[in-house]
């Protein structure tokens, strides 16, 4: 990993074994996405390290990854030769109106404080009949029974209903949210290790000790197979993952 990259508790990277649920779950997504960007040009709005503007310029036409960070942005100009990077405000992205087939936008919205205004931005980036890709925690999984996150860095979470109706205001139509779930290997690790193998690793983080080695090894062979995309029972799914369409 870059030194400069530092890990932060919010930016994923591949390449570390404890960060590696967490790589995978994200991971996942863009495996997903990736065939829907065939021969697209796609904006990644949040790029983070770079990886996952890497996966979708395997099948896309041309990719530009855009990030507010200045050490993200320099790591995934030098690690990923093959996709353009550049430094901007999501809420004033630095394309011109209707220069994209494809926005993709993964685990950047919960962090947004005008969370309308971006959204408004990808719709004018966007051709007519455009692609909108986003992803964010599930507000009823991830922080169940509060308003306000759990996670210091997330300014306002979204339930399936909320992020459905929150794209559709920002001008988008045929929306559809489908939802992360563990597969059949990762539900048999969370009762391995007490029901839940992301309360496991959130509770090594709080004590601020070692990791147990057998929770360290199963964190270690997760991989993207691991996780479901399905359009049945969201409201109980990990990540929500949200498709629309600019009109």
């Amino acid at each position: 990993m870059d030194p400069t990259l530092p890990l932060t508790g919010e930016r994923t990277v591949p390449g570390v074994p404890e960060e590696n649920y967490w790589f995978r779950r994200h991971e996942a997504v863009y495996a997903a996405l990736r065939d829907r960007c065939a021969g697209a040009v796609v904006l990644e709005a949040g790029c983070g390290e770079g990886y996952g503007a890497a996966i979708l310029a395997q099948a896309a036409a041309r990719v530009l990854a855009v990030d507010l960070d200045r050490a993200a942005t320099g790591h995934a100009a030098r690690r990923y030769p093959g996709v353009a990077v550049a430094r901007g405000n999501l809420v004033a992205l630095p394309v011109r109106d209707g220069a994209c087939d494809a926005v993709v936008s993964l685990q950047v919205i919960e962090h947004l404080w005008d969370q309308e205004r971006f959204l408004r931005e990808c719709l004018r980036v966007l051709r007519p009949g455009g692609a909108l890709m986003l992803s964010t925690p599930n507000r009823l999984t991830f922080s169940p029974g509060r308003e306000t996150p759990l996670n210091p860095f997330h300014t306002r979470e979204l339930s399936a209903a909320e992020v459905a109706q929150l794209v559709r205001d920002a001008g988008f139509a045929r929306v559809e949210v489908l939802g992360l779930h563990h597969g059949p290997r990762l539900r048999a690790l969370d009762t391995r290790h007490g029901g839940s193998i992301v309360d496991a690793q959130v509770a090594v983080a709080l004590a601020g000790g070692g990791w147990p080695e057998a929770l360290r090894r199963d964190v270690a062979s997760v991989t993207a197979g691991d996780f479901a995309l399905r359009p049945d029972d969201v409201d109980a799914s990990l990540d929500l993952v949200a498709f629309a369409r600019r009109p």
